[in-house]
């Protein structure tokens, strides 16, 4: 653990969450890593009595694509500060008519279509079969779920998240494969953080907002159309982030803080 600076909540921002507003006493560090170099600098500040650690999933001037971002560097840093819990803000496209674009959704299962990511820490000598049967925090899922409905977002709990390499987005055919599937979301970046984040132990939640409807609808993906839509739904995310911060105990009841156990051989 970093022994000058510390945090127990990290966010990684996803597009529009840059200038998140929420913490204060903020100060920006750089934490060298095994993996490389990480996205940004990382913001360290204060939330309440919390310690929260920020950092732009893209770089903060949305520089690095999808899939040139260095996942496990990330990752690292957040467990190198002491990050217990991992909220993760991102953008998605719906491939649910009932999934509409400004709706929330909580994943709660992934398929992973990424091709060239490293998605381990144990790249051997040292062999680890991580379990992602569940790979999102259900009880972050959980009270992140109760924050929206007492907020009157319009949100689901549960859904599957196919991660595709990017950066292009998908064709028609692809689009209609992953619905047949059993997808309900598409986006690039879930894939490998969550896994990283339970091979250390981080309970970590993906909260995505959906900006439009992917191809296979009649509507054409438009980029201009999915800023629009997520800029208009920054503030419910800040709310969101907000909300569940000031819920964060110290008793962690799920099971990802033993996500090793077992697990290493």
């Amino acid at each position: 653990m970093n022994k000058e600076y510390s945090a127990d909540i990290g966010i990684i921002g996803g597009t529009g969450i840059y200038n998140s507003k929420i913490i204060t006493n903020t100060k920006k560090i750089e934490i060298n890593t095994p993996y490389g170099q990480t996205s940004d600098l990382i913001t360290i500040g204060d939330f309440e009595n919390k310690k929260v650690a920020f950092m732009p999933r893209h770089g903060k001037s949305h520089k690095i694509p999808p899939h040139k971002i260095n996942y496990r560097a990330n990752i690292w840093v957040m467990k190198e500060l002491g990050v217990k819990w991992l909220l993760a803000p991102s953008a998605v496209g719906s491939l649910r008519e009932e999934l509409k674009p400004g709706d929330i959704v909580i994943p709660d299962q992934f398929i992973d279509r990424t091709k060239n990511r490293e998605n381990t820490f144990y790249d051997g000598p040292q062999v680890t079969h991580i379990s992602t049967a569940y790979p999102f925090c259900r009880e972050l899922a959980s009270q992140i779920d109760r924050i929206c409905k007492n907020l009157e977002y319009s949100n689901h709990l549960g859904g599957t998240y196919i991660c595709i390499e990017g950066p292009r987005f998908s064709t028609k055919s692809e689009s209609k494969m992953f619905r047949n599937w059993g997808a309900d979301i598409i986006g690039m970046t879930v894939v490998p953080e969550c896994i990283l984040a339970r091979e250390v132990e981080i309970c970590y939640v993906n909260i995505a907002t959906v900006t439009d409807y992917d191809v296979w609808a009649e509507n054409t993906v438009n980029t201009e159309e999915i800023i629009k839509t997520l800029n208009n739904n920054i503030s419910k995310t800040r709310n969101i982030l907000r909300e569940i911060m000031l819920k964060i105990t110290e008793d962690r009841k799920c099971d990802c803080k033993n996500a090793l156990k077992d697990a290493i051989y």
